[in-house]
């Protein structure tokens, strides 16, 4: 079937309180399955919520955690994104995003982009995810997870695409003010998710927090975007579940007929990568001798 429903749950999360935001997603697991979805995506670390200083040690949870088995069991006829503080059998924290299916982990993405500016200091406690891997899904459809500001790095999302990717899940947790200068968070997303979605005919659900709190100003604005770059659904500042249809033969037209895929070297951009060399953290990139 080449038609997938998608939901964004965008919730209001409580600040380290992961019982509060269980119960959370469970409600809107069962508001967005009775509404009729094949998947359902929560916002970054939807399960702690967005911390700016996280106590890890009391947070972190691995993958068979009860909690986090409540919400396997939930994903019994749709399939469930949310985003959790894992602790890996290595003992080391992730900022991860889980996605669970029929009761089964089918997907989990560690964030490879870890800010470290302005108000965003996740550095200091998460380690940097190392895979870029697919999630498949009903219909053929397979989805890729680039959190938050993973899909500020440019190769990230045509990596995703390459790889085969027809549907992005992008989960974010963007409050106001929280990089320095004169940037707009709202106003940047808008123009990263669009041109994303648009350059690579690939299909976006953005979910994003909402609310105040712990001095972070969340202004929600979740959405769902089509293979053209086209918002087919966007919520407000306050909690609220959003729907679209998305279907699959749409995608591969869009990649037809612009082939930004097709088109792409990947052999060329290595070779290129490999004759320049950072000469410092923070500066430009100059050419090896």
């Amino acid at each position: 079937m080449p038609f997938l429903t998608v939901a964004a749950a965008q919730i209001r999360c409580v600040a380290g309180d992961i019982q509060a935001n269980l119960a959370l997603h469970l409600e809107a697991i069962k508001g967005a399955r009775n509404r009729g979805a094949d998947l359902v995506v929560f916002p970054e670390l939807s399960l702690t919520d967005y911390l700016s200083s996280p106590d890890v040690q009391e947070l972190a949870r691995m993958v068979d955690a009860k909690e986090i088995a409540e919400i396997a069991a939930a994903s019994r006829g749709i399939a469930v994104s949310f985003g959790f503080i894992e602790r890996g059998t290595d003992g080391l924290v992730y900022n991860t995003q889980a996605l669970f299916s029929e009761g089964e982990l089918r997907h989990a993405h560690r964030k490879i982009n870890i800010p470290n500016y302005g108000r965003l200091q996740e550095g200091k406690f998460y380690r940097k995810g190392g895979a870029l891997t697919l999630a498949e899904l009903s219909g053929n459809w397979k989805a890729a997870t680039l959190i938050c500001a993973d899909s500020w790095s440019p190769a990230l999302p045509w990596i995703a695409a390459l790889h085969g990717a027809d549907l992005l899940i992008q989960p974010i947790g963007s409050a106001r003010g929280v990089v320095d200068g004169g940037f707009d968070n709202p106003t940047g997303w808008d123009i990263n998710l669009r041109h994303t979605a648009m350059t690579y005919s690939l299909p976006t659900i953005m979910v994003n927090h909402c609310g105040k709190r712990g001095g972070l100003d969340f202004w929600g604005g979740s959405r769902i975007l089509d293979q053209n770059g086209r918002e087919l659904a966007r919520a407000g500042e306050q909690p609220e579940l959003v729907l679209a249809r998305l279907d699959i033969t749409n995608v591969i037209d869009a990649r037809r007929n612009l082939p930004t895929l097709r088109d792409s070297d990947p052999a060329f951009v290595h070779k290129e990568l490999g004759r320049f060399v950072p000469s410092s953290p923070g500066s430009s990139r100059h050419e090896a001798s």
